[in-house]
C-alpha cells in the first residue's frame, strides 16, 4: 500500500486503540520510516486533535534524544504521522529481558533522556508519559523518548485535549503534584524519570501496590528505599543520592531536566554523595520553612484534605480514564507500551510489542490532570 504518494508500507509493527504502526519505505527520500495510521475513532471525538497534537508537540522540539517526526498528513480520509524509525527496543523489553543494569549504564541513559526532556521543555512541551515503554534504544544505543499524544503545551493547557479533571499518565510514574490534580510541570516529567531510573537500577518501580489508588497515596507521603539497601551493588553514594533528589515530593526540590544531564554527562555520579539537588532559590526555602514550622497544624490539615480530595478525584478520574485513554501496545518506529517486570499489581498491564515501537499517543488513564 502506497500512503501519499510516497510512503509504501512494509509490515505491520505494533497496534493499539488508537493507532496502527507500520514500518514503512519513503520512496522519495530513499530511506526506511515509521508511519502511523489513526484508526477509526467513532467514540472519541478528541482523537483526530489528539493525534494532530502530537505530530505539531513533537516535531517542535528536533532533538537527537527525541523520536524525530518526518511528515504529517491525511491519505483517503485517515490521518497519517510519519515518524523515524528507532531500529532497537524500548527500555520496558530491556527490563524484561535483562532486569536491572549497571550504574554506568544507567547513567549514560539518564543523561540522555534528561536531555530529551530539556530539550522539550525549553520549547513549552511536558511530555507528561515518561515510562520505560517511551524511552527507546536504537541501534548505537542512543535513547530516544518517543510517544508526545498526552503531551501539553505550558502556554497552552487546553492543548491537552483531555476531559475535564482527568490524570493522563501511568500511576507507577505519576508524580506527587499529578496525584493531588495539579497540572503537570517539568518537574513532574522530571519525578517520572527519576522514577525510571530508580527502576533501571533495582529492576522495580520506586513505588507498587496492589491498586492504582495505593500507588497514589505512596508517592504522595512514602519514601522510596534507597538502591543500595535493596542489594543493588557497585552503585555510587552520589548516583544514589542525587536519584532521590530526582523523587523528591516537593517539585521545587528537584533539579531541571538541563540540570540533571549536564550532572550525568559530566560524570559526577561516580562522586560522593553532595547535597540533594534543590531548585528553588535559598531564600524561599527559608521563608516556606518559617512559614511551616509557624503554622504546622494548619499545613498539616491542608496536606490531609489535599490528599484526600486527590484520592477521591483519582478514584473517579481513573474509572473516566479507562474509557478515553486505554493502554495501548502500539509498536514500530518509536516506542512500547509497557508492563513492569515486577512483582505487584500496577496499571494495567500491555505487553511490550516484538520490536521497538512507538505508542500510538493513548498512554495509560490512570486519572486525572
Amino acid at each position: 500500500m502506497l500512503i501519499a504518494g510516497r510512503y509504501r508500507l512494509i509490515e505491520s509493527i505494533g497496534r493499539g486503540g488508537m493507532g496502527e504502526v507500520w514500518r514503512a519505505y519513503d520512496e522519495t527520500l530513499d530511506r526506511q520510516v515509521a508511519v502511523k495510521l489513526l484508526l477509526p475513532q467513532d467514540s472519541d471525538p478528541t482523537a483526530a486533535s489528539r493525534f494532530r497534537l502530537e505530530a505539531r508537540t513533537a516535531s517542535r522540539i528536533g532533538h537527537p534524544n527525541v523520536v524525530g517526526v518526518r511528515d504529517f498528513g491525511e491519505h483517503d480520509n485517515q490521518l497519517y504521522l510519519v515518524m523515524e524509525l528507532v531500529e532497537g527496543d524500548s527500555l520496558a523489553r530491556v527490563l524484561t529481558q535483562s532486569g536491572a543494569q549497571p550504574a554506568d549504564r544507567v547513567a549514560r541513559m539518564a543523561a540522555q533522556a534528561a536531555a530529551g526532556l530539556a530539550a522539550a521543555h525549553r520549547q513549552g512541551v511536558v511530555h507528561r508519559d515518561i515510562k520505560p515503554g517511551n524511552l527507546l534504544l536504537d541501534a548505537d544505543g542512543t535513547l530516544k523518548i518517543g510517544d508526545f499524544g498526552i503531551a501539553r503545551f505550558l502556554d497552552d493547557p487546553g492543548a491537552a485535549l483531555t476531559a475535564t479533571g482527568q490524570i493522563v499518565g501511568t500511576s507507577l510514574y505519576l508524580a506527587p503534584e499529578r496525584a493531588l490534580g495539579k497540572p503537570a510541570g517539568p518537574a513532574s516529567d522530571v519525578y517520572a524519570l527519576g522514577c525510571v531510573l530508580y527502576q533501571l537500577l533495582t529492576g522495580r518501580p520506586p513505588f507498587n501496590a496492589d491498586t492504582a489508588v495505593a500507588i497514589l497515596h505512596q508517592h504522595l507521603d512514602a519514601t522510596p528505599v534507597p538502591p543500595r539497601e535493596l542489594g543493588v551493588a557497585g552503585l555510587p553514594p552520589a548516583f544514589e543520592n542525587y536519584l532521590l533528589g530526582l523523587l523528591a515530593k516537593d517539585p521545587e526540590h528537584r533539579p531541571g531536566a538541563q540540570q540533571a544531564a549536564d550532572w550525568f554527562a559530566a560524570g559526577a555520579w561516580q562522586g560522593r554523595p553532595e547535597p540533594r539537588p534543590r531548585a528553588q532559590a535559598p531564600g524561599r526555602s527559608r521563608a516556606r520553612a518559617r512559614s511551616r514550622s509557624a503554622a504546622p497544624a494548619r499545613f498539616g490539615a491542608r496536606r490531609i484534605a489535599a490528599t484526600a480530595g486527590g484520592a477521591l478525584l483519582f478514584v473517579a478520574a481513573m474509572l473516566l480514564g479507562m474509557m478515553w485513554f486505554a493502554p495501548d501496545d502500539t509498536g514500530g518506529a518509536g516506542t512500547t507500551s509497557e508492563a513492569p517486570p515486577t512483582t505487584g499489581a500496577s496499571d494495567p498491564a500491555v505487553q511490550p510489542s516484538p520490536a521497538a515501537a512507538q505508542d500510538d499517543g493513548d498512554g495509560d488513564a490512570d486519572g486525572d490532570d
